[in-house]
């Protein structure tokens, strides 16, 4: 067996031909034989061939590891699009073409591409995980003021955007709800703050008795916005606001008390002044109190203390007080015109002042209640006190009406005669009302006598029995004035036959200048022989005059002459005749 080869000189370079020229040569001067050449020949081969097959091993092993290198990449690449949630990447080839490294080459940079966007979207979940999670510790109560979490897990199986967004949904719901809370938070310490202020407690020392972050040096992104952190809150305002209103009611009770002892015992302006912060919310409602310390407990103390020591003064003063309250009382029943025995009501008080058992308290709330029930009735009367005083003043124009027509001057051209002369058309037509008026009068009366079950006196008499005898007198001086017609006539008759006897008509009665003229009866003087007697309506004497024009003064009469008079008169020496 022999081995081809060759010694090249041009190349210069020793080759398995030369060397086996060597080697037979060598063994042509040893005289080898033929049989350990051929030996030696395959035993040559043999090595040949070991060492190619080594090197076909080492470049299939090395192209098995690119193989599973290309493998590799191409399993990464499509892992990283999945968990990124790319569907391609641009640039990469669809169909993979030339050599192993050359397919290596061209998938390298995506894939290096692709790990970096990896990396970039972990740190973004990170992020946006570890505010989720801080949020929630932060709502749950589980994180404080401070702390720091851990950085979460991220599951890098699903980087898609898709899952990012989600996360930031989830994220920005979260930060709203921070910042609803957050809010709600500063507006409950606000109003803590207010209540505080107006109660005149120490504002930090209260809130941060709900938790230490609710302190204004605290930033508000700092502040606990937890569950418990809201519902102690709350709590907190709601028994503040409890507080406030029971304050209030106190220092209005107060104020009230204040005011009613002030106005008993006549208490000075500028003493009043020293509680005008006290008084100034007797009726104030609860938002509308907000002054700072407005309702300390100092100052309640304060306004309590002035209200005992008051009630100690009103004791000493009690006589005056009560005889205060007894005038209130008697101008009361004076203006309605309701009769009271006003000695024994003032005996009665200092039998009580001196009395053992004497409780001011009692005697001042007893007479509240009498003047309570005078206005009351005073109320119930006032229809028909003020229908009264339209009866009298009918009955006083009637009475002016019957001086007027008697005056034979009041047609003459004189000062203020027209005056006259248009009140004696509006007398004429208020005096031929005066029936109407009685008969309502009467009929209210009777209305109010049966609703009350009482009869309705007017300054002690029986008004239906004096509207009763006012009747019967004005039928009798009706019938009195016809009757004077009557004779009259008959004395115009006699004078006329007289004339034609005798050719001369006897002389007037009296003279002219005897008539007296309208305006005021001063001396109490006589209308057709009846006393002009009047019935006072404040009981003072006062009475209504007429001016030398003929108008009224402004001062209301005292009473309806003649009729109303007598009735009253007659009434009040005879109590047996008021009796309904």
């Amino acid at each position: 067996m022999g081995v081809a080869g060759h010694n090249d000189p041009l190349i210069g370079e020793t080759t398995c031909g030369s060397l086996l020229q060597q080697l037979q040569l060598i063994w042509d001067e040893v005289g080898e034989s033929d049989e350990d050449r051929d030996k030696m020949l395959l035993q040559l081969e043999q090595e040949c061939l070991d060492v190619y097959r080594r090197k076909v091993d080492q470049a299939s092993n090395s192209r098995a590891r690119l193989l599973q290198q290309l493998a590799n990449a191409k399993s990464e690449l499509s892992r990283l699009l999945c968990a990124l949630g790319e569907l391609s990447v641009s640039g990469i080839p669809d169909k993979t073409t030339g050599t192993i490294k050359e397919q290596l080459e061209a998938i390298s940079p995506f894939l290096e591409k692709l790990c970096r966007e990896k990396d970039k979207r972990i740190r973004e979940f990170a992020d946006v995980q570890l505010q989720i999670q801080t949020i929630c510790g932060e709502i749950a109560g589980s994180l404080q003021v401070g702390d720091h979490m851990e950085t979460p897990r991220v599951n890098e199986d699903d980087l898609s955007t898709k899952k990012l967004n989600e996360f930031l949904s989830e994220l920005q719901a979260l930060q709203k709800e921070k910042s609803n809370r957050l809010h709600k938070i500063l507006d409950f310490v606000s109003s803590v703050h207010d209540l505080c202020s107006v109660l005149g407690m120490d504002f930090l020392s209260t809130v941060t008795e709900v938790h230490p972050s609710l302190n204004d040096s605290v930033g508000a992104e700092s502040k606990s916005i937890s569950d418990a952190t809201l519902s102690k809150l709350s709590k907190m305002v709601i028994q503040l606001k409890e507080e406030k209103s029971k304050r209030l009611e106190k220092i209005q009770a107060l104020a009230s008390q204040l005011t009613d002892l002030w106005n008993l015992m006549d208490t000075s302006v500028e003493e009043r002044r020293l509680f005008d912060h006290v008084t100034c919310n007797m009726s104030s409602t609860l938002d509308e109190v907000t002054a700072p310390g407005a309702l300390d407990l100092d100052l309640i103390q304060q306004a309590g203390l002035e209200v005992e020591r008051l009630d100690q003064l009103k004791a000493s003063r009690m006589k005056d007080i009560a005889f205060k309250r007894q005038a209130e009382l008697e101008d009361i029943y004076a203006q309605a015109h309701i009769a009271i025995d006003t000695s024994a009501a003032r005996d009665r008080i200092l039998t009580v002042i001196d009395s053992s058992i004497f409780e001011p308290s009692e005697l001042l709330a007893d007479m509240e209640n009498q003047i309570l029930k005078a206005k009351e009735e005073a109320l119930s009367r006032k229809d028909i006190l003020e229908k009264v005083e339209r009866w009298m003043s009918a009955c006083e124009e009637e009475s002016w009406l019957e001086d007027y027509s008697q005056d034979d001057n009041r047609y003459s051209a004189t000062r203020g005669a027209h005056l006259n002369l248009k009140r004696a058309e509006k007398a004429r037509l208020l005096v031929s009302k005066i029936p109407v008026i009685v008969d309502t009068l009467m009929a209210k009366t009777r209305a109010w006598e049966q609703e009350h079950g009482m009869p309705f006196s007017y300054d002690g008499v029986h008004l239906l029995a004096m509207l009763d005898e006012y009747k019967v007198l004005r039928q009798q001086k009706e019938e009195e004035k016809r009757r004077m017609r009557d004779q009259k006539k008959i004395n115009d008759q006699l004078a006329a036959e007289q004339e034609k006897l005798f050719g001369s008509k006897p002389s007037p009665a009296r003279p002219q200048s005897s008539r007296k003229v309208p305006g005021p009866r001063a001396n109490g003087g006589t209308v057709s022989g009846t006393p002009n007697r009047r019935l006072s309506v404040h009981q003072n004497g006062g009475g209504r005059s007429a001016s030398r024009d003929g108008r009224r003064d402004s001062a209301r009469p005292a009473a309806p002459v003649n009729y109303v008079a007598i009735c009253k008169e007659e009434y009040s020496n005879n109590p047996a005749a008021s009796s309904p």
